[in-house]
């Protein structure tokens, strides 16, 4: 893993808040001089510390104002199971999360939608391809309080 030092946090800090920081302004707000600044950059992005840059779009510019949080719930499982559900929800664009999870349910997902009927028809065409029977426990969002891309660049305590 990658060893990050106090400026290499900084840069990242910076860029998670404006991904589009010329590399002149990043390397002033970092205290470094542009060379050095645009080589930690391209490091940090080749180490894959960086996995990219993106546009964050509002949802209801789309006509995709509907969060749903779906827990899916197998009823057996095997590694062809998992894959066969993998592959179903990475292939569906509706899906802008998912998470395999330990306890009392096998999967989250989080759907971006337009109105209840879109998310009807997602429901059922996410169990129909499921290959065993499962169960699902849906959380329509009424009111979005916090979502960001941003981590905490702060060094983690030390184990």
């Amino acid at each position: 893993m990658l060893k990050l030092d106090r400026i290499d946090r900084k840069i990242l800090d910076e860029l998670q808040r404006d991904g589009r920081l010329a590399i002149t302004e990043l390397a002033q707000r970092v205290g470094l001089s542009t060379s050095p600044c645009s080589e930690r950059v391209r490091r940090l992005e080749r180490e894959k510390v960086i996995l990219g840059y993106h546009a964050r779009v509002d949802p209801e510019a789309l006509g995709r104002g509907l969060l749903v949080f779906v827990e899916l719930t197998l009823s057996s499982k095997s590694s062809q199971t998992f894959e066969a559900v993998r592959q179903a929800l990475l292939l569906e664009p509706r899906v802008i999360e998912c998470h395999l999870i330990s306890g009392s349910f096998d999967y989250l997902v989080k759907a971006r939608l337009s109105a209840m009927r879109e998310y009807r028809d997602l429901l059922g065409q996410i169990l129909r391809q499921i290959p065993v029977p499962a169960q699902s426990n849906s959380y329509v969002v009424m009111e979005e309080i916090k979502e960001g891309l941003a981590l905490p660049v702060d060094a983690p305590p030390a184990s």
